[in-house]
């Protein structure tokens, strides 16, 4: 069988390594445009009105404005690069989690690989428009009706030992409450289920949901420490260590850090 984890170290770690390091972001970038922009709507009205200088570099009016186009053109080209190379990383993140989608579905006796259907893009579909910023004050995130009563009722079936119960319940619960602020702690709930009930294969894919809900969340770097676990627990252990040293790359301050280290060790990762 293909070795199904080894792009899940090589996804986790593509979106942030990239771009941290890069002199000047994008958001940097479009704010200069904007600011240069002005300058020569500025200087426009300047020279119309009566040719008088404005205070930018240049000995008169046509240099500075040539020097500012010049500035534009080194700024969009800039933009249009990272914009490129963004791209190639969702794209290529997309992929890889499809891909962990199928290899998970290669281990379950149960799973119809023709029902998988396409993968949701990485960090959402990038011609839908992002959500305008909402400055009204809210209080936690807010919870469609009986969404607490079927989580804490999930949870209780997990807390009483009724483990496939609880993975039952969860399993429901993300699929009432699409797109709910519990989801993520559902998914992982349930990989915690179908750990305790022995379902490795399942609890891996638990996991994996987990995390890929939200990798900037408090229960990331649980979750992915949890499936790289799982990994090791299935006898993929090239993949389990790849997986578990990116916990240490992406989370170096979390307690899962050391819970992955000591894995590392039982797996004999080198």
């Amino acid at each position: 069988m293909r070795k199904f984890f080894l792009a899940a170290a090589l996804v986790l770690a593509g979106p942030t390594g990239g771009f941290a390091q890069q002199s000047e972001t994008l958001a940097d970038i479009r704010a200069q445009l904007s600011a240069l922009y002005r300058d020569v709507q500025s200087l426009s009205a300047e020279l119309t009105a009566s040719g008088a200088a404005s205070g930018v570099g240049g000995s008169n009016p046509l240099e500075r404005i040539e020097a500012i186009n010049a500035e534009l053109t080194r700024l969009t080209a800039k933009t249009e690069e990272l914009e490129f190379r963004i791209g190639r990383v969702v794209a290529d993140g997309t992929n890889r989690i499809g891909d962990l989608e199928f290899r998970l579905c290669e281990l379950e006796e149960t799973c119809d690989i023709g029902t998988l259907g396409v993968t949701s893009t990485l960090g959402g579909d990038p011609d839908t428009p992002a959500p305008v910023a909402n400055t009204a004050v809210t209080v936690g995130p807010q919870l469609a009706v009986g969404e607490t009563a079927d989580f804490e009722a999930a949870m209780a079936a997990f807390e009483g030992g009724d483990f496939q119960a609880a993975a039952d319940q969860f399993a429901t619960f993300v699929q009432k409450y699409p797109g709910g602020p519990m989801n993520q702690q559902a998914h992982y709930l349930r990989g915690e289920a179908f750990e305790s009930l022995g379902s490795m294969t399942d609890a891996a894919r638990a996991y994996l949901d987990a995390f890929s809900l939200n990798q900037d969340s408090d229960l990331a770097p649980d979750a992915l420490f949890k499936l790289g676990f799982s990994l090791g627990a299935l006898g993929q252990t090239q993949d389990a260590c790849i997986t578990l040293t990116q916990v240490g790359v992406r989370f170096p301050n979390s307690e899962a850090m050391l819970d992955a280290q000591s894995a590392m060790r039982n797996f004999g990762c080198s």
